[in-house]
Parts: C-alpha cells; sequence; structure tokens
C-alpha cells in the first residue's frame, strides 16, 4: 500500500477481529461497551482498507492484461481507461485511509461549555457578543444541539459583557473547537451620527465537557461561597442567599452562577469549573508535545484575533486560513457556519497529513 505503513495496517484488522471475538465471548456490559465503542472507531477503517486491497487488486490485473495480447485494440483501449479510473480510486482511498489515521481528539465527540465574553470596544462590544451567541445558538438548533445559558450578564443596552452556555449532543467539541480565540466586528454603531464606521471585539472559548471521572476535584482545594443574586439587568431580584461563587484555590479559578436555586448554582459552577481544569490539563499536555503551540489552529491561543466580521462590506474573515465569504448574514444567522468550520477542519487535516506523511 505504498505509502501506507503496512504493519500499521495488518494490525488494525488483527485487533478488528480480536474486539469482535471479545465482543462475542465478553458478558461483562462495562466491558462490552468499551469494545463496542473500539469497534465502532475501527469498523470504517477496515471497511476502507478492504475497498483499497480490492482497487489494487483491480490496477495489477488490469496491467497484467496490458501486458498480454496487443492484437485486440478495443479490449486494450477499455483496459487502460479502466486502468486510469481504478489508479484514481486507489489514490483517492488510500487519501481518505491517511485521513482516518490521524490521530483522534479523545474530546472530539463530547459536548461542550460555550463562554463568550465582550471585549474592548464598550457597549458596541457586548452587543457584538450577544451577536455571536445568537449565531452559535441558531448553528446549534440546526445541528439538533441543546442550549441552556448557564450565566450571563447583560448591561443596559442588551448586550452580554458574559454569557456560559452548555451546548449538548455528540460531537460539538469537533464543530465548534476551532471558535476559540477574539472575534472582532467592523460596523457602524446605532447610536453613531457621523456614520463612522467602529471596531470592536468579543472572546469566545470552547471548553470540551468534563465528566467527573476526567477531573479529579478535592473538596480542601475549594472555597465556596453563598451571596445575594439578582436577576438580568437588576430584574426579578432574589432576596435569598442562592448565588454561588467556587474559587479553585490551587489554579485560582473563579466561578460564579447566580441562578434562583443554590443547588442548581453548585451543579453549574461545578461543571464549568470541572471543564476549565480539563482544559488547561489538555492544554499542557498539548504543549508538552509540542514546543510551538502558537502557529496551531486549535492551540487555544485566545489573544489571538481570528475572524472579522466586517457589516459595510456584509463579509466575514477567517483570518487563519484566509478564506473571505460575502454571507455575513447567512453567518450570523448559523447557515453558514459549517463553511467556514468545514474549511478550518480540512485545513488542520492537511497540517496533520503532512507531519504523517514526514514520519513515513
Amino acid at each position: 500500500m505504498s505509502s501506507l505503513p503496512k504493519e500499521k495496517l495488518a494490525s488494525l484488522i488483527e485487533r478488528w477481529e480480536l474486539v469482535q471475538q471479545e465482543m462475542n465471548t465478553n458478558t461483562d456490559p462495562n466491558a462490552f461497551g468499551r469494545l463496542s465503542k473500539e469497534f465502532s472507531n475501527l469498523d470504517p477503517i477496515i471497511r476502507t482498507i478492504h475497498k483499497l486491497g480490492v482497487a489494487q487488486q483491480e490496477v495489477l490485473d488490469l496491467k497484467s492484461m496490458l501486458t498480454g495480447d496487443e492484437s485486440d485494440v478495443e479490449v486494450i483501449a477499455l483496459a487502460k481507461q479502466e486502468l486510469s479510473d481504478f489508479e484514481q480510486k486507489v489514490e483517492n482511498l488510500e487519501q481518505q485511509l491517511k485521513l482516518q489515521l490521524l490521530p483522534k481528539d479523545e474530546a472530539d465527540d463530547r459536548s461542550v461549555i460555550l463562554e463568550v465574553r465582550a471585549g474592548t470596544g464598550g457597549d458596541e462590544a457586548t452587543l457584538f457578543a450577544a451577536d455571536l451567541f445568537r449565531m452559535y445558538a441558531r448553528y446549534a438548533e440546526l445541528k439538533k444541539w441543546r442550549v441552556e445559558i448557564m450565566e450571563y450578564s447583560v448591561n443596559d443596552v442588551g448586550g452580554y459583557k458574559e454569557v456560559i452556555a452548555s451546548i449538548t449532543g455528540y460531537g460539538v467539541f469537533a464543530r465548534l473547537k476551532f471558535e476559540s480565540g477574539v472575534h472582532r466586528v467592523q460596523r457602524v454603531p446605532a447610536t453613531e451620527t457621523s456614520g463612522r464606521i467602529h471596531t470592536s471585539a468579543a472572546t469566545v472559548a470552547v471548553l470540551p465537557k468534563a465528566d467527573e471521572v476526567d477531573i479529579e476535584i478535592r473538596q480542601e482545594d475549594l472555597r465556596i461561597d453563598t451571596m445575594r443574586a439578582s436577576g438580568a439587568g437588576g430584574q426579578h431580584v432574589n432576596t435569598t442567599d442562592s448565588a454561588v461563587r467556587i474559587i479553585h484555590v490551587p489554579t485560582g479559578i473563579t466561578v460564579v452562577s447566580a441562578e434562583k436555586s443554590q443547588h442548581q448554582n453548585r451543579r453549574n459552577a461545578m461543571q464549568v469549573l470541572r471543564s476549565r481544569l480539563y482544559d488547561m490539563e489538555r492544554e499542557r499536555i498539548a504543549n508538552d508535545r509540542a514546543e510551538t503551540r502558537r502557529g496551531q489552529v486549535g492551540s487555544g491561543d485566545r489573544s489571538q484575533r481570528i475572524r472579522t466580521y466586517n457589516f459595510p462590506q456584509g463579509r466575514v474573515t477567517d483570518h487563519r486560513i484566509n478564506l473571505t465569504l460575502h454571507k455575513l448574514d447567512e453567518m450570523l444567522s448559523g447557515h453558514v457556519v459549517d463553511q467556514v468550520v468545514d474549511a478550518l477542519v480540512t485545513n488542520h487535516q492537511a497540517t496533520q497529513l503532512a507531519a504523517f506523511e514526514s514520519d513515513d
């Protein structure tokens, strides 16, 4: 299989067969669940390997046919055409297999905690933060994901100073992980009488949801305070001490949740804290593996401007891949988000493939 590691492919087939045997004989529910997940990950790869093997054999057979009796011109012409088609099929299958063999981000299947915060730009930045959150919420709706706002802070103009939400569904992190970073907007604010274009920004953080088994949080490392909570914009004042602030002393991470139920606030705050600690640990491991994280897509470097939304020109530009779309309204409605995400995923895979091939 030319550019593909034959030994690795053989070991994958062997493992696939062994997993099937163990699934047929293992009665332990936990073990069966683990084996079933492994099988579902391996099966598409094995199918591609088998298709590739068939296509490669066709190429060999056709080449053998071309070296035989050349008296039948029509047969030779047909064989040459089929050879070209099967060689292209082999190339496509090898590319598909390379993508399937790339290292998987173990967090890709997870739900996420989405955090959007207003950056520089005053009220206009808070309005832009609200626009961004609505974009993700609409995108989630198109994907049939569930969105639950966990914490938010609004100002007098109806913008978000900060909004933290849970987005639940299969594979949410795989689709949203490249959204982390600084998003910039260029537009004329409604309050601007001279028609000048203002530039403001908002930051987005996408954290894979962590399970309790992922991150162990010691109770003695937490400082938990309760305080009086108020609703959005100072309305619906809650006169009980239901708001919860949790401080993780070793890292200094502080999480506040101020819904009406103290029990819900504790649950929300712990979920956000656990996801932030999980994200920190993922980034620490990644930093250990690669000295230059800054140049990598999805590195988590949130100081970098990743995208500009230009309202006067109706365009969205993703600076990491030099992609410009004149579909601003469709982007903000969530309908074009997939187009941008697909381009970012393709770019990331190309980077991984280059490293994969250089290691062979």
